[in-house]
């Protein structure tokens, strides 16, 4: 989708431009930005190595392992179902820290662990969307061709929906507090801001908002699905209970 948007937008800027006689504007202004963007890319490189490195540093000190162990009560109160020492909670805990500290490109690689080891959780819980399937199981009869298909390709899944951790940690990880917002400071710096630090305090009362916010969202629709689980749960112990009364009446006639 994104790749169409740019391509009508880079189109629609060279037919404006061919209409106009302003052609060679457009051509100078792609190669303006063109070496723009080679300035920012070797800016943003030294900023990603300098907070890397201090990241590093941090966690061959023991900080990270401190600053995990400071937020795991905030983490078993967002995610109570996760089990102790499990390791998506480690990834998850590395990613917040991350995202805190502004590093959003060091808090991408955890994320994606975490993500694994929350679909690995499901399959032990034994949520048949996170099982392989057997042959013939993806969604197709057994008999027809893309059943046969199927079955001949090894590590096939059923479908997949997002568990409520799986949300959860999307959720708060799209609205993580920042403390220290590199990424804009950075930014700021390369097209000559005055002061590129005055982001901060904006900036960690807005992410601050925006977090309290996802934690109150995340614990609603927790209790919210609870309660629909345990409602399902009710309707079909009725169900087996009314079936099994019926087969008993059935024969005691």
């Amino acid at each position: 989708m994104l790749n169409a948007i740019w391509a009508i937008m880079i189109l629609a800027a060279v037919i404006f431009g061919a209409c106009t006689g302003r052609m060679s504007e457009v051509t100078n202004a792609a190669l303006d930005s063109a070496g723009e963007a080679l300035s920012l890319c070797f800016t943003m490189a030294g900023v990603v190595a300098l907070w890397m490195g201090l990241m590093e540093i941090a966690s061959s000190a023991g900080l990270i392992r401190k600053l995990t162990k400071g937020i795991s009560p905030f983490l078993r109160f967002l995610f109570p179902r996760i089990p102790r020492d499990h390791p998506a909670g480690e990834y998850i805990a590395t990613n917040v820290i991350a995202n805190i500290l502004g590093l959003g490109w060091a808090c991408t690689p955890a994320g994606l662990k975490a993500m694994e080891e929350l679909a690995k959780l499901e399959a032990q819980r034994g949520n048949p969307e996170y099982l392989e399937a057997g042959p013939g199981e993806a969604g197709y009869g057994r008999g027809s061709l893309k059943g046969r298909a199927a079955g001949r390709r090894e590590g096939a899944v059923r479908g997949r929906r997002a568990s409520n951790e799986m949300c959860n940690f999307l959720i708060l990880n799209i609205s993580s507090l920042q403390l220290i917002p590199v990424n804009m400071i950075a930014y700021r710096s390369q097209y000559g801001s005055a002061n590129p630090t005055a982001i901060i305090a904006p900036a960690i009362a807005a992410t601050l908002v925006s977090t309290l916010i996802a934690i109150v969202y995340c614990k609603i629709k927790d209790h919210t699905g609870s309660r629909n689980a345990q409602a399902q749960v009710q309707e079909k112990s009725y169900k087996a209970l009314s079936a099994e009364g019926k087969d008993r009446g059935g024969k005691a006639v």
